[in-house]
């Protein structure tokens, strides 16, 4: 049994097909219309609605945008889902339709609803947004006719005038109907959907069903679905393991869920490495990334993944549990082979941990793509080196879309070691290796050859913005 809110009316489904997403829920069962079909791939965002979820403080409620069409219905549990049907009052158009309107933001109007909830998101969660964050916002929604400059100024005038909207006025009472589904018993479990919530409960629907693929944001394996037409007899949902969305730092580092959607983990790592903001904001669009989660960007293993890298030159490490114990693996460990990870039968990710920066050292990441924003990347290069008096004394790196796995380059990494920074053969030396580390394929996004100079390329620009002493800033970041 799946509990949630459509808009104000409280939802008790019992889920007989794992495999329907938000889209076709609200599609052909209750005649919502307004959202739209588009690519099934949450790619364009005519899909996009909002789930509204009580804060982590409990008293407000935040807004977040979704790709309706790769959203399963076990993600709506203990949420309010807003369609824009839901946001006129009465006969007036909600401020953010009616910006819309004036600035003369659509023309066939197909794209229209997904860019009216992505803006009215952004009306319920930032205040007096600048040009980047309504971009930001958008970044999910395409439109082939009318253009992005009305729909821009539309939104940031909508937000730029915010007043009260219903949803305001009515935000007391949304939370106690969402406090009373929570409190309610734990969602039922039936045989084609599970939902644990619980370590002992997951381990025991592992057991009983060990084909079932675990589902988290459903980002990439309801893509099975809607793309290639594959349906799953059973899903297990991770959407109810509250201990799989926590995020936390110690002495020992930075520890983040695997079931932490990639917006909130993004925000945790930004804060102890800034140079990492650009890789984060360029991975997919923010849907993808309210729903995306860190765990599943790194099981899923693919050799074109985003943070995959990032762990490898990072040196993280993936706590994976049974049910019984925990172990660790160390990332450069994990990924065994094309889509192959060190997990074993009835194990999951439970959290990653991630060091905490160290004096002297340069970060960063490279995302070479053909689009800047929600596309896969041809090649992803990621560099980390402590330098101690002009000279190395630590290289990590990891890479994606250069092999069959994400992947680090040990002889760059143990040639670097002691040499002069500033020293040009320390540039030729790491772009000679880099050339040729790697066996590449030629596939539509890029050919072997380009990938290699890529290579070469990105490591002649990372020793060249950073000769200047531009280590990681020392930030104080809390411990929480």
């Amino acid at each position: 049994m799946v509990r949630f809110l459509l808009n104000n009316e409280p939802v008790e489904l019992q889920v007989n097909d794992p495999n329907m997403t938000v889209l076709r829920f609200l599609r052909e069962r209750q005649r919502k219309t307004g959202t739209k079909e588009g690519c099934a791939a949450g790619d364009c965002g005519a899909c996009t609605v909002v789930v509204a979820s009580p804060s982590d403080e409990g008293n407000s409620l935040s807004y977040t945008t979704i790709n309706s069409c790769i959203a399963l219905l076990s993600s709506l549990q203990g949420k309010q889902l807003i369609t824009v049907e839901d946001l006129a009052d009465k006969q007036a158009l909600h401020p953010v339709q009616a910006s819309m309107v004036e600035h003369h933001g659509s023309q066939c109007g197909f794209c229209t609803p997904g860019f009216v909830m992505s803006a009215f998101a952004l009306y319920h969660t930032a205040s007096n947004p600048q040009r980047e964050d309504v971009v930001d916002a958008l970044s999910g929604n395409l439109c082939r006719c009318t253009g992005y400059r009305p729909i821009i100024d539309a939104t940031l005038s909508a937000c730029a005038d915010k007043t009260d909207d219903k949803f305001d006025a009515q935000q007391s009472q949304t939370l106690e109907k969402l406090a009373t589904l929570a409190q309610q018993s734990t969602p039922a479990v039936n045989a084609k959907l599970l939902m644990p919530a619980t370590r002992v409960a997951l381990k025991a629907a592992i057991a009983a069903n060990p084909d079932a693929p675990l589902v988290a944001g459903s980002t990439d394996l309801a893509l099975e679905i809607t793309q290639k037409n594959i349906q799953f007899e059973c899903l297990i949902s991770l959407s109810q393991m509250a201990a799989l969305k926590t995020i936390s730092s110690d002495d020992q580092g930075i520890h983040i869920g695997a079931a932490v959607p990639l917006s909130q983990a993004m925000e945790t790592l930004i804060q102890f490495y800034p140079s990492l903001k650009e890789l984060f904001t360029r991975f997919a669009s923010l849907p993808v990334r309210n729903q995306a989660t860190l765990g599943g960007n790194v099981a899923n293993a693919s050799p074109i993944g985003d943070t995959p890298p990032l762990l490898l030159a990072l040196n993280a490490q993936i706590i994976v549990d049974d049910g019984n114990a925990e172990r660790m693996i160390a990332a450069k460990d994990f990924f065994l082979g094309y889509r192959k990870t060190a997990l074993k039968a009835g194990e999951w990710i439970n959290r990653i941990t991630f060091p905490l920066p160290v004096a002297n050292q340069h970060l960063a990441a490279y995302k070479i793509s053909k689009r800047m924003e929600d596309d896969i990347s041809a090649v992803l290069a990621v560099f980390n080196v402590v330098i101690e008096d002009g000279v190395v004394s630590k290289v990590s790196t990891g890479f994606g879309g250069v092999a069959a796995t994400p992947i680090h380059c040990a002889p760059l990494e143990q040639a670097l070691i002691n040499q002069n920074w500033q020293d040009a053969a320390c540039k030729t030396t790491g772009k000679q290796i880099l050339t040729d580390a790697f066996s590449p394929i030629d596939d539509v996004r890029a050919t072997a050859a380009y990938r290699k100079q890529v290579l070469g390329n990105l490591w002649h620009r990372f020793w060249l913005e950073n000769q200047a002493n531009n280590a990681i800033e020392t930030r104080v970041v809390t411990h929480a």
